[in-house]
């Protein structure tokens, strides 16, 4: 069995997220949910300051440093390290001189300028696969085999690009995408979770993995967004099991507990 995850807890704090969107966007709000978070196991608390559904508005930079400042000024003597998922170069500039710990780019990092400036820094970087280098994702038809050759091509352009610039290999960290990020036939999504050996394998690199509420879960369950709890958790403890090194997810304490029973399990009596 591969060794836990780290768990990378979701923080959204937007007006929109497909699932949570407003609940957070008060920082008081905010604040609360990464501490409650923490408190039941996360490694990671991730802030988002715009949400990436396709249906979400456009958020400017100055927004959403507006949004993430007293979030990360109020978290930051904790233990729990911080990470931003965001995709403008103001804001991950932003993110990086504030000491936050870990970038996550779901367009991968595609600007020069950008990747130049994070290579002075130390935050890890979460580089996402995604089928268009947007702010927002997409419903386009594609196959999974589409989708697997895109991601092998993504990866080896990308990681070049940021090794060249000058950031240290080991810095980086692997997001194949989920969910509309891959198109909107489920079955690309279910190819690329059964294929995370086989990119950790190719690229070396730790793989992060985000399938907690995606729309792949929803299509092949038929759930609503607030009843796919249980697909998400299979889902979860599926990449656990076969590699994944972060899985991003809501709800930290059901995937902690299940991990736990997982362990247990394994042990010999």
């Amino acid at each position: 069995m591969s060794p836990p995850p780290q768990l990378v807890a979701i923080v959204n704090v937007t007006e929109d997220s497909f699932s949570d969107g407003g609940r957070y966007l008060a920082p008081e709000a905010a604040i609360a949910h990464a501490r409650a978070q923490a408190e039941t196991g996360a490694d990671w608390l991730e802030l988002g300051p715009a949400s990436s559904n396709p249906d979400a508005a456009l958020v400017d930079p100055d927004e959403q440093i507006r949004r993430l400042e007293p979030v990360v000024s109020a978290l930051e003597p904790g233990e729990v390290p911080l990470a931003v998922d965001a995709t403008r170069p103001e804001v991950l500039g932003w993110a990086l001189e504030a000491g936050v710990g870990m970038l996550n780019d779901i367009r991968g990092f595609p600007d020069p300028d950008t990747r130049e400036r994070v290579a002075s820094g130390e935050a890890r970087l979460v580089v996402m696969h995604s089928l268009l280098e947007a702010e927002r994702a997409t419903r386009d038809a594609v196959t999974p085999d589409e989708v697997l050759a895109s991601i092998d091509r993504f990866f080896d352009l990308r990681l070049a690009e940021l090794v060249q610039a000058g950031v240290d290999e080991a810095r980086l960290i692997i997001d194949p995408g989920m969910g509309f990020f891959l198109g909107r036939d489920p079955r690309a999504s279910v190819a690329v979770l059964q294929a995370i050996p086989g990119l950790r394998a190719r690229f070396g690199r730790p793989v992060f993995v985000s399938v907690s509420r995606k729309s792949f879960l929803r299509a092949i369950t038929g759930r609503p967004v607030d009843a796919v709890g249980a697909a998400t958790l299979a889902a979860e403890l599926h990449a656990a099991r076969i590699g994944a090194d972060y899985v991003r997810t809501h709800d930290v304490a059901a995937l902690r507990d299940a991990l736990a029973i997982e362990a247990a399990l394994a042990e010999k009596v």
